[in-house]
């Protein structure tokens, strides 16, 4: 639609949004982050928000055809990060078992930086670059 009509639909951007939210909902309960088992609804303690873009004036028509392909960096960048994260979740489950707290240096990061990069390269919603870094 924003190829052809310029037009990005609220209720696709609304639908994509809750989507990701879910799945991150999941992902921080399988990386030990959060012990509530994901509700498909609730938004519990993951919060994230995409504003709704002004198709007409924020995002460019031609974009949708390449973003996918300048996102590469930042798949292969990840693509190892997420195999660290993994190792990282494995040392954190030991951590928890003897302290009985999450280690605060091993929560963040490699999961905000594929947030800004779905939101770039499939959902659509900016233009602007993300970051290659894993704050901001």
């Amino acid at each position: 639609m924003l190829l052809v009509q310029k037009k990005y639909p609220r209720w696709w951007f609304d639908f994509n949004r809750e989507l990701q939210r879910f799945a991150n909902r999941v992902y921080i309960y399988v990386a030990l982050m959060d012990d509530t088992y994901p509700s498909t609804d609730d938004h519990q303690a993951v919060h994230l928000d995409y504003e709704y873009p002004n198709a007409e004036t924020e995002l460019s028509r031609g974009m949708p055809l390449i973003k996918w392909l300048l996102a590469i960096p930042h798949y292969i960048v990840l693509f190892f990060l997420h195999i660290a994260a993994f190792v990282v979740v494995v040392i954190a489950w030991f951590a928890i078992l003897f302290t009985g707290r999450y280690p605060k240096g091993m929560f963040e990061g490699v999961y905000r930086w594929s947030n800004r990069v779905a939101a770039y390269a499939y959902l659509m919603v900016t233009d602007k670059y993300p970051l290659l870094s894993l704050k901001a």
